[in-house]
């Protein structure tokens, strides 16, 4: 009963997770957002307390649930193991604990998230890591059902649904989502939560923590006659069945041995409890506890510190080409993320905002420094000044919580304009588009010089721009707009 318990909230978790990548109407992030909140790593970038004392409480009281209820990749690698466990049975065994690569890439990760090293965060971070793999490659499947679903409907004389854009946001992303679905689901296939006892940062965290818990699984030495079933079970390969020992650090809390066992020697049961008269052996620490325990206290405390449309039409009567992004010396971060180091510390790349932005304007950076993390690009939309979703579902606290007053009157950047690509010089027409469309006033046309006939050209007002795109994005000029939004490293109030 307490597997199929497990099993029921997990597969809940797993889904409306997974949805909160998929869902491109906003509808479930008003209700579902605290799923992102309350997982540790953004939690701790987050400061948020309540979340990360709930969570230590939870392990110290049930052990490692974390990992195999909350966690989007350990139940995601619970699924692969369990296809492969179709096909073989009786696949794992105990195997000696790697303790050098969990405590080496938990040290690494805590010394890149002090540093401000933000790729290497985002790689490990569990979380993030399969918030890339849902909304690069689960999210476009989405969509594409979708758009056959409003297609059908259209034919019915039906609007239920209604159709989406699908593109391709950023290649290297793409890379790094294929990747991770291949080495993780690799690694489970072949030997189950592998992944989550050597390498995952949270998994070494927690794990020290589950050495304490209070309700974990007990070895009644007297009932067991080391048959090995519950070792053959086992997905964490850390049942020690001939020794009678279990390496808590590594165990789940799965719940898979208990059912497995014939002779009644395994036991869910308080820390305290004896079974048979004799105390359940435990696998020794990978170093004494006073080290272990600063280590993990450290790490608690380091958080205070190519298009699916190549070209678009003009309402059918031509063709225009695509445009590129600009070079920006600075890039454009998103409102609320205050400035763009701030940003960049805070941000583990899950991307869910770049899943939930409705105007097409956030994408995975290419950049090395910032890679993965959402920029603002102009290319397919603009920064509208009612929407603030990328603040709304935002989990680590790198992007506040803002209203449309708040940001209307925060400057994330400035237009620029380029003479050499503006089309009332060198097509020698008349264009008011970046003037007609800047929701600030900051744009205005004036001639070159005292000949009545000269081109109107625009002298933008840097202190009234706000850097939302407008202009950019409806500027007629192709490939690069003769106006472009410049990134400011910190925001301002205007």
């Amino acid at each position: 009963m307490l597997r199929k318990i497990r099993i029921t909230l997990a597969a809940a978790c797993f889904v409306l997770i997974t949805g909160l990548f998929l869902d491109f109407t906003g509808a479930l992030h008003g209700w579902l957002g605290w799923l992102a909140q309350a997982q540790l790593v953004p939690a701790l970038l987050a400061l948020n307390v309540g979340v990360l004392a709930v969570l230590v409480l939870l392990t110290l009281a049930f052990g490692r649930l974390y990992c195999s209820v909350l966690c989007p990749l350990g139940i995601f690698q619970d699924i692969a193991s369990r296809l492969s466990g179709l096909r073989k049975k009786r696949r794992f065994a105990y195997a000696l604990p790697r303790r050098w690569l969990r405590w080496g890439a938990l040290a690494a990760f805590a010394a890149c998230l002090v540093a401000g090293v933000s790729p290497v965060v985002a790689l490990l971070e569990p979380y993030s890591a399969y918030g890339r793999v849902a909304s690069q490659l689960l999210a476009p499947l989405y969509r594409w059902g979708n758009n056959g679903l409003a297609y059908l409907a259209e034919r019915a004389g039906s609007y239920a649904f209604y159709p989406t854009e699908v593109w391709l946001k950023s290649g290297g992303a793409l890379l790094v989502a294929v990747a991770t679905l291949g080495v993780i689901g690799f690694l489970a296939w072949r030997g189950g939560r592998t992944w989550c006892n050597t390498i995952c940062p949270v998994g070494t965290a927690l794990g020290f923590l589950s050495r304490f818990a209070w309700l974990r699984v007990s070895i009644d030495e007297e009932k067991c006659n080391a048959c090995g079933q519950c070792a053959r079970r086992c997905k964490a390969s850390c049942i020690d069945s001939k020794a009678h020992k279990i390496d808590y650090s590594r165990c789940v809390a799965c719940m898979s041995c208990l059912e497995k066992c014939k002779q009644g020697a395994l036991r869910y049961a308080p820390r305290k409890f004896s079974l048979g008269g004799s105390a359940t052996k435990e696998a020794a620490l990978p170093l004494n506890g006073r080290r272990n325990f600063l280590s993990v206290a450290a790490l608690l405390s380091l958080g205070g510190v190519a298009s699916a449309a190549e070209r678009v039409g003009d309402g059918g009567l031509a063709l225009i080409g695509a445009k590129r992004a600009p070079r920006r010396t600075v890039p454009v971060v998103p409102p609320g993320a205050l400035d763009a180091r701030r940003f960049a510390q805070r941000c583990t790349a899950c991307q869910l905002c770049v899943s939930a932005c409705p105007n097409q304007v956030l994408r995975p950076s290419a950049a090395l420094t910032r890679f993965m993390q959402p920029e603002l690009s102009f290319e397919r939309g603009w920064c509208r000044p009612e929407c603030t979703r990328c603040s709304e579902v935002c989990p680590s606290g790198a992007i506040d919580r803002i209203t449309p007053a708040d940001k209307s009157a925060t400057q994330i950047g400035h237009a620029v304009w380029v003479k050499e690509r503006c089309v009332a010089l060198h097509d020698g027409v008349t264009c008011t588009s970046c003037e007609r469309h800047c929701p600030t006033g900051a744009i205005q046309l004036v001639r070159l010089g005292a000949d009545p006939k000269s081109p109107k050209t625009p002298v933008i007002d840097i202190e009234r721009c706000v850097g939302c795109g407008a202009c950019e994005h409806l500027c007629p000029a192709r490939p690069l707009s003769a106006i472009y939004v410049e990134g400011h490293e910190r925001h301002k109030t205007v």
